[in-house]
């Protein structure tokens, strides 16, 4: 999780929209212990940590960053301005407005935030007692967010096709408790306390009639 301990945030506008937000990623920390599986130049198990200012280099490139479902369906783009994204001082924080049906019937199920990665520009260290340290400062391409109701992967690398180009792209993920946030419900109103309000301004000639 995050530094501080920031919450995925669900905030529900209706039952048509919601809003979520949080952090995707914190920079300048490490990650937990990582198989070499994870990463194709690994030579053994590492600890990851992705280094200030990365995030806000590659999202300045402005390119196009996906906002996906379970790494399945997509829901929208920062390039639809539906997804916003920046790096703060904690790390890569995301907000959106989401309008897919699915995805608001299964909010209380969200269990954190995944993004996707590839080209990333690596530098390797150790190891120590058996394990490397791997320090990202740049990535040449940032595919995706997602949202996630499964405990987020940290399911490594996966080649895809691209067009004519052949991509590895890496998952990470982190695993979070969303804070859930419910629209206000209109006040009940109390009729029979009213219609005792309304027979006491009658006794005082206070209200001449009644609508």
């Amino acid at each position: 999780m995050p530094k501080g301990g920031e919450k995925m945030k669900i905030e529900f506008r209706s039952a048509e929209e919601m809003v979520v937000s949080g952090y995707v990623n914190a920079v300048e920390r490490n990650s937990r212990i990582l198989p070499q599986s994870m990463c194709r130049e690994a030579k053994g198990p590492f600890v990851e940590r992705i280094k200030a200012k990365t995030f806000e280099k590659v999202i300045a490139r402005g390119k196009p960053v996906k906002l996906m479902f379970n790494h399945e369906k997509t829901i929208g783009s920062t390039e639809d301005g539906s997804l916003e994204l920046h790096e703060d001082n904690i790390g890569l924080y995301a907000r959106t407005v989401v309008t897919d049906t699915e995805v608001i019937s299964k909010a209380k199920e969200l269990r954190g935030w995944s993004f996707a990665f590839g080209g990333a520009h690596s530098m390797w260290s150790g190891p120590v007692d058996g394990v490397y340290q791997r320090e990202i400062d740049d990535f040449a391409n940032f595919s995706e967010v997602s949202m996630l109701t499964v405990t987020p992967a940290y399911i490594g690398t996966s080649i895809e096709a691209r067009g004519d180009e052949i991509c590895e792209t890496e998952s990470r993920g982190i695993e979070d408790n969303a804070e859930i946030t419910e629209p206000p419900k209109a006040k009940a109103v109390d009729y029979s306390t009213k219609k005792k309000e309304i027979e006491i301004l009658k006794l005082k000639g206070e209200m001449i009639y009644e609508s």
